[in-house]
């Protein structure tokens, strides 16, 4: 980050630990997001999991928020990118659907794959992994929201 807060594309973007991020195609404006260097993917908290079209589409609720009675969701029909096992935290290995989607961090908009999961024990909404850090980040696991919130590229 450059010190008038936009990104630097010769340097690697600082992030904290814990991010807020956006999913515009989605029309999420803030969902909160772990750094996570120990995960291959990114990952989303969603519910109702529905395949469509034989498999190549899928409906789901991207949960917004878990704390009160109101749980905030967002539902979304997108196209299924993949289909992969992966091993969650605990060593148990899950199949998993995979859609792709725009995520906005900073100024930044990145093409991403997510993987759908339930992560409602969880402190953050989503995980961001190696495959999306890779594109030009490095984490600094003793601080917070480094990059500010999601804003449009060039505001």
């Amino acid at each position: 980050m450059t010190t008038d807060g936009s990104s630097d594309p010769t340097q690697p973007t600082i992030l904290g630990w814990r991010e807020r991020v956006a999913l515009p195609e989605w029309g999420i404006k803030r969902i909160r997001a772990k750094a996570d260097t120990g995960a291959r993917t990114c990952a989303i908290d969603v519910t109702d999991i529905e395949e469509l079209d034989e498999g190549r589409r899928v409906r789901f609720s991207v949960m917004l928020n878990r704390r009160n009675q109101r749980r905030r969701s967002v539902t979304v029909e997108t196209d299924v990118v993949r289909r992969s096992r992966v091993r969650a935290s605990l060593g148990h290995a899950h199949d998993r659907l995979f859609v792709s989607t725009t995520l906005r961090i900073g100024d930044r908009d990145i093409e991403t794959e997510l993987g759908l999961v339930c992560r409602q024990r969880m402190l953050c909404r989503m995980l961001l992994g190696r495959s999306f850090l890779r594109e030009g980040f490095l984490v600094d696991s003793a601080t917070r929201y480094q990059v500010g919130l999601p804003r449009t590229p060039g505001d």
